[in-house]
């Protein structure tokens, strides 16, 4: 490779680490001069484009993140112009910038520097809106993504098994409601700031499991999704450090993600809890998990939602192994959980719990309740979960069918083949005495 064409792809590198790194400061700055949430998008996106033709070329500036919101400004300035708008927006962009010659050539990254004051602020207003409950949930996703977290919408429609010209339309759309509802780029005052806290939240709760358990596709686990989601709860703690739920949310990130390593085999295949070597977790990431568990403990007002998640995940972090786990305490946490929060998914979960616990023939009276409700008549998890039981109790037709049925509904490569071994070994093996 010649030497021109390594400096060139040096470049590209760089503005990729860059933008991944600092898109959200830069849009968040950009919204917050213009106050236009939608075009401070457009305008970073623009200044993108540019830093890939100009940094290949002239090299990388010495202050990147500086020359982004610069050129951002500038291009702010020509909108401006175009609508001949020379009102008050205008007038305090073109100060910032400087005199007018600054306008008209490359902007110096030296020129620009980042108002300490204003960074954190930014970026969570940035999360606030992009997380706004006027979007759908999956505009909401989509949008953190790409303004937040700064992955394109290739990225963002790969990592969801969704065509590119979705992710594109939904955020088109997402912008275009914001701007309909005349959304103020700002942190929601303290009196809205605890509703509005829970659908940001729940936006990287979604990203992070979609990662760490994919819907569908022939991936188990898509570390760069669920990476992604922890980088957002950590951003999201360290702007709102007295938020327990905060804290609660990384805490589940971090003891869920610690087991990742010993989550899949050499070639994908998934491996169950029982059979992880618990020696490839992440020590590193549980003494992160269990330090956000004590902060949001510390905080006061008591475990919520993640909280109570996290806690459990606590358990099975410190369990040498799944028979040496506290299961009495993780059912307890699970009823806890349920009543704070119903429905099914936990229940079902706190079934799995109660069948370690106290036997399989009380969690599948939970089961059979969950049957009957028809609330997870299309999931693969309620059948999954009621062979296991009725393998465990020696009913093996029943067993049968109700893994026939779970292959049937799942549609994630990795782990239909699971259950598809399971169904086999059931088949081959010899009747025993059933469990109680």
């Amino acid at each position: 490779m010649a030497g021109g064409d390594r400096s060139a792809l040096t470049g590209r590198e760089a503005v990729a680490a860059v933008w991944r790194i600092e898109s959200a400061r830069v849009v968040g700055a950009l919204a917050r001069y213009t106050n236009d949430f939608a075009l401070a998008e457009d305008l970073a996106q623009e200044a993108l484009a540019e830093a890939l033709v100009t940094w290949p070329r002239d090299g990388v500036p010495r202050n990147p993140s500086g020359w982004l919101l610069t050129v951002g400004k500038r291009r702010a300035i020509d909108a401006f112009r175009r609508r001949a708008a020379r009102d008050e927006k205008y007038a305090a962009l073109a100060h910032d910038l400087g005199e007018g010659g600054v306008l008209l050539g490359t902007p110096p990254a030296e020129d620009v520097e980042w108002d300490p004051d204003q960074i954190d602020d930014d970026v969570l207003a940035l999360m606030f809106i992009s997380c706004h409950p006027v979007l759908s949930p999956e505009a909401r996703v989509a949008l953190t993504l790409r303004v937040v977290g700064g992955l394109t919408s290739d990225e963002i429609a790969k990592a969801f098994l969704v065509p590119t010209a979705t992710v594109q339309a939904r955020i088109t759309r997402a912008k275009k409601s914001l701007g309909a509802a005349d959304i103020p780029f700002e942190v929601p005052p303290p009196g809205q700031r605890a509703q509005r806290l829970g659908s940001v939240l729940s936006v990287v709760y979604v990203i992070f499991t979609e990662g760490s358990s994919a819907s569908s596709g022939d991936n188990l686990i898509r570390l760069d999704l669920a990476g992604e989601a922890q980088r957002l709860a950590r951003v999201l703690a360290r702007l709102m450090p007295d938020e327990p739920e905060v804290h609660g949310l990384l805490a589940l990130l971090e003891l869920t993600a610690a087991r990742f390593p010993a989550r899949t085999g050499p070639d994908g295949e998934p491996i169950l809890l029982e059979d992880q070597d618990r020696r490839r977790w992440d020590r590193s990431a549980i003494v992160r998990g269990r330090a956000a568990l004590t902060r949001a403990t510390k905080i006061g007002r008591g475990l919520a939602y993640y909280g109570l998640q996290a806690a459990i995940a606590e358990c099975h972090a410190l369990a040498p192994s799944v028979n040496e786990t506290n299961w009495d305490r993780v059912v307890t946490l699970y009823e806890a959980l349920g009543k704070l929060a119903p429905s099914p998914i936990i229940d079902l979960n706190r079934a799995v719990a109660v069948s370690m616990a106290q036997g399989p023939a009380e969690a599948l009276k939970i089961v059979d309740h969950l049957e009957k409700s028809e609330s997870l008549k299309n999931s693969h998890l309620l059948p999954s979960v009621r062979g296991e039981l009725l393998t465990r109790l020696n009913r093996k037709p029943e067993a049968q069918t109700e893994l026939k049925k779970a292959i049937t509904l799942c549609a994630n490569d990795r782990e239909r083949t699971v259950l598809e071994q399971k169904l086999a070994a059931l088949n081959h093996s010899q009747p025993k005495a059933p469990e109680t």
